[in-house]
């Protein structure tokens, strides 16, 4: 893509907690994570997310599950701050986890008044999408409307390696994220008519969102388990 030196590394590592003890504990840490993971070099951009329920597009949370979103400045500082403290507390309390790396092909918007994420990368095997808003109080009936429909969709469509929803405020700040096995796949579904063509005119039309990202990755690696299959099993 004409760029050279180090490439942007971006993780998402899904945590799924047993007893209660656990999930309270990983509630709090919330909050009190938030330090450390400003601590740690070249972590650019960090989320801790809540998970959503079902196949995670709903606005309920899934106190069992949350995830860590990061952005590094390149794969060697991912490796290194995936092996401190902070990471390993989350894992040690976790009855499952995994961790999916990626490269930025292409992202357009902003997240927190910030443009995270940087394309590097050119498509290749299995491509992600993530979509981020806030949604706009006002809005957020509407929108939450229009979800059933989308989640079904999405779930009942074969073509989907993985996807969940993740966020960062139930109801007014949400993330979704799903791993497709192409571009073509991906780009297939966007075009397809329904709930999802519908909710997405919608949203241009009656500006739904106060802040809005779109960013498509590369598959660079993954590993752990998700629901008790190796993450690898399900990206092939």
């Amino acid at each position: 893509m004409g760029r050279t030196g180090p490439i942007q590394t971006v993780t998402l590592t899904l945590y799924r907690f047993g007893p209660w003890v656990d999930r309270l504990w990983a509630f709090a840490q919330m909050g009190f994570a938030r330090v450390p993971l400003w601590r740690v070099p070249g972590l650019r951009f960090r989320k801790l997310l809540g998970v959503g329920t079902g196949e995670g597009f709903t606005p309920i949370p899934d106190t069992s599950r949350c995830a860590i979103l990061c952005v590094w400045d390149d794969a060697e500082s991912a490796v290194e701050g995936m092996q401190l403290p902070v990471f390993e507390r989350f894992a040690s309390h976790a009855q499952e986890s995994c961790t999916i790396v990626l490269n930025t092909i292409s992202a357009r918007g902003s997240w927190s008044g910030r443009s995270p994420f940087r394309a590097d990368a050119a498509p290749a095997g299995p491509i992600a999408a993530l979509t981020r808003a806030t949604v706009k109080p006002a809005k957020a009936l509407r929108f939450w409307r229009r979800v059933p429909d989308i989640s079904r969709m999405v779930g009942n469509n074969d073509d989907v390696l993985m996807k969940v929803g993740v966020g960062e405020v139930p109801l007014l700040h949400q993330v979704t994220f799903s791993i497709w096995p192409d571009a073509e796949t991906m780009a297939r579904f966007a075009r397809r008519s329904g709930p999802h063509a519908a909710a997405i005119s919608a949203v241009r039309d009656g500006e739904w969102f106060a802040e809005e990202l779109y960013a498509r990755f590369r598959v660079a690696d993954a590993h752990g388990t998700w629901h008790g299959r190796p993450i690898q099993d399900m990206l092939q």
